[in-house]
């Protein structure tokens, strides 16, 4: 696979919860949001508001390199914010 295509959402949601080795109960309570609202993210049938957004951002910057591989891969870089 030499042409990589972008992570989706519920790509990037579940791999960095299970990155953490949290639960979709914990996770949601990192975040603020409920159980099902993560459930949703998940599966694809809701997507995170801009503020728990940022929340995952920041977690995957604190994670160092491989969060920031992983944030790249998931946003294009004209998306990407320059003041993190």
């Amino acid at each position: 696979m030499e042409l990589g295509k972008p992570l989706k959402i519920a790509d990037l949601i579940r791999a960095l919860r299970q990155q953490l080795h949290l639960s979709q109960e914990k996770f949601a309570a990192r975040l603020g949001v409920s159980l099902r609202t993560v459930n949703r993210w998940e599966n694809g049938s809701t997507v995170p508001s801009q503020m728990a957004l940022k929340l995952i951002e920041e977690m995957l910057q604190k994670m160092g390199e491989s969060g920031k591989r992983q944030l790249s891969e998931y946003l294009s870089k004209g998306e990407q914010r320059e003041d993190s």
